[in-house]
């Protein structure tokens, strides 16, 4: 048996049906298609990325904005010259919100600018490796406060996610 000698085993190969060919076959007029419709017109077929009239997702997306990410925590810096200059053992946020260094509210992160060299005993949110370095180095220590939402994430801005 060479190449040229296959075929196909008979009745496999199937001829395909021919539609729309008058309103005399059985196919024909609508071609099995039904009435009017998108699903009657060209078959169906829509263009890529079209959402039934709606407004697309590609023009409902602001261009060249960038991305707010809705899991962001912001955290309200205080430096260590800022902690050294308020003289006290332990500062903890009640500590800096009474003496204006940040708002009522925010989650507090301690950063390395300056020098510490006062034993303090720090309480915060957030604390820089180079930060905690220092005051424990100085003789202080660090205790961090959980953040209070689960798995650490901030609530989602907006109603998208509020059944969670």
């Amino acid at each position: 048996m060479r190449v040229d000698e296959l075929s196909p085993a008979p009745g496999s190969n199937k001829a395909k049906k021919r539609v729309g060919r008058g309103i005399g076959g059985k196919g024909g007029k609508t071609a099995g298609a039904g009435t009017k419709g998108q699903h009657s017109r060209g078959r169906g077929k829509v263009a890529r990325g079209f959402e039934g009239g709606q407004m697309p997702l590609k023009q409902r997306v602001p261009k060249l904005k960038g991305f707010n990410n809705p899991f962001r925590v912001e955290y309200s810096p205080v430096n260590l010259d800022q902690v050294a200059a308020l003289g006290e053992s332990a500062v903890g946020p009640e500590v800096l919100v009474a003496s204006g260094l940040v708002r009522k509210g925010t989650f507090v992160k301690v950063l390395a600018r300056g020098e510490i060299t006062a034993k303090v005993d720090v309480t915060a949110h957030g604390v820089s490796k180079a930060a905690q370095a220092a005051i424990e180095a100085a003789g202080g220590s660090v205790t961090i406060i959980p953040l209070p939402f689960k798995s650490g994430r901030p609530p989602v801005q907006g109603n998208q996610f509020t059944n969670r």
